[in-house]
């Protein structure tokens, strides 16, 4: 039985674990939060996407607060309660226009909203935000499964369930479904089409039927159309973060949203399968290493498509300079290189067919790239990329080389080592004196 679909003893029984759910090291400062809201009058309430996943019995990688003045109006609520709880290396990232702050210490972050009422002045706006009560906050959001709260001290808990649902987000849970909240959701915010799409992807729910109706009629209003193509390259820029990215450009694809963006853009049978792959190979990066998720998944994602359609996509989403040369010329690198791989005999051939591409197009390349290819692709970004030479261009410059070259012996040596002939500091420094005086020769003749 679903953790959505337990009888209401269980559930509350759930409610009380919600602490030691949190991420750890945070559940004492969201413990001090909720005890210096019961201080101030302020009902502190868990919200949003980790009461979804609580109640699914997934891990919360988050925590979002709504902060909600229960006793008169207060300025800055959120603020005022992270100020009266932050302890040493803790600091406070305030956002004025939204009253959010984030409570970042050691040992993680706590976001903090003030609870809010919003009106969109026009379709795809950003929204006109007031303050509101925790059901009026609740009301505002994108879908039911993320209009849930459970109140976690006794002001906000004050003539309210454990749970606070008023919309039926938690029949949506055990339906497996995303339902908006109102027909105009996808008029006022056209984004929330690819929360969905994530959304659907990351938890196997779809969208319903009421839903996909309205967000027709958002794009045949043209609402899209009013949304800045770098919200939704920020958008994008999330999908292709996600586990399986492929899934849920999906979803838009199926839905219109891609053929909204940008005439003639889709989703490819081939890109959807190298989505795949690449989601796990971003997945797979170290974190200390910097790497453009977005711009790797433009490359695979686009690479099938007609060079003006990745043009007119490029332009819809506000996409310029070095990154979009990248995604444009891709299609054209990837045959280049794939063919200069398969005619490389060595390991240290194959290392200078691929050193000089940027990560992002070495994963995008991999993701699409067959069994065989993807495998010598992988073990250059893996292992032969940060290869330590016995011997660097000081040792080098030191028996006489220099200029090209010093270059020429470099990228010889690199090759020599990766295939095995040279496996010493001595050997590689007796190879570099016959090369240095093989150049002194040179230069002597001529």
């Amino acid at each position: 039985m679903r953790r959505a679909e337990l009888g209401d003893r269980a559930l509350r029984a759930l409610l009380r674990s919600a602490r030691r759910a949190l991420p750890a090291g945070l559940a004492p400062r969201v413990d001090a939060l909720a005890q210096a809201g019961d201080r101030l009058g302020l009902g502190v309430s868990l919200v949003g996407g980790p009461v979804r996943d609580l109640l699914l019995g997934r891990g919360l990688l988050d925590v979002d607060l709504i902060v909600e003045p229960r006793t008169g109006a207060a300025n800055e609520p959120a603020r005022r309660l992270a100020e009266a709880v932050i302890g040493p290396g803790e600091a406070i990232v305030a956002h004025a226009r939204f009253g959010t702050v984030a409570l970042a210490g050691p040992a993680g972050t706590i976001d903090l909203a003030a609870a809010r009422a919003e009106r969109y002045a026009a379709p795809g706006a950003l929204p006109e935000v007031s303050p509101g009560t925790l059901e009026q906050d609740l009301a505002r959001r994108d879908f039911a499964v993320n209009a849930m709260a459970i109140p976690l001290n006794a002001v906000a808990r004050s003539g309210r369930a454990a749970l606070v649902d008023p919309l039926g987000g938690r029949a949506d849970l055990a339906a497996r479904r995303l339902r908006i909240l109102h027909q105009r959701s996808f008029h006022d915010d056209p984004t929330r089409a690819f929360r969905a799409a994530r959304l659907g992807a990351r938890l196997g729910f779809r969208l319903d039927a009421g839903s996909r109706r309205a967000l027709a009629a958002a794009l045949a209003a043209g609402a899209f159309r009013a949304v800045s193509g770098e919200r939704f390259r920020a958008e994008l820029a999330r999908q292709f973060e996600e586990a399986d990215p492929g899934r849920g450009l999906g979803f838009l694809d199926a839905w219109g949203v891609l053929a909204g963006l940008a005439r003639g853009l889709a989703l490819a049978p081939e890109a959807r399968r190298a989505l795949g792959r690449l989601g796990r190979l971003v997945a797979a990066e170290p974190a200390e290493r910097s790497l453009d998720a977005l711009e790797a998944g433009l490359c695979a994602w686009l690479a099938p498509l007609a060079p003006a359609v990745r043009r007119r996509a490029l332009e819809r989403l506000a996409l310029h300079g070095r990154p979009a040369e990248r995604v444009l010329g891709f299609p054209a690198l990837a045959r280049r290189t794939l063919r200069a791989l398969s005619r490389a005999q060595s390991r240290g051939a194959a290392d200078a067919v691929l050193r000089g591409l940027a990560r992002e197009e070495l994963l995008a390349l991999a993701a699409g790239a067959a069994a065989a290819g993807r495998r010598r692709i992988l073990r250059h970004a893996r292992e032969d990329r940060a290869l330590r030479l016995p011997v660097d261009g000081t040792d080098l410059g030191a028996l006489g080389l220099s200029g090209p070259a010093l270059g020429r012996a470099l990228a010889a040596l690199r090759r020599a080592v990766l295939d095995g002939e040279l496996t010493s500091r001595e050997e590689a420094l007796a190879w570099a004196r016959v090369r240095a005086a093989r150049a002194k020769g040179r230069v002597a003749r001529a």
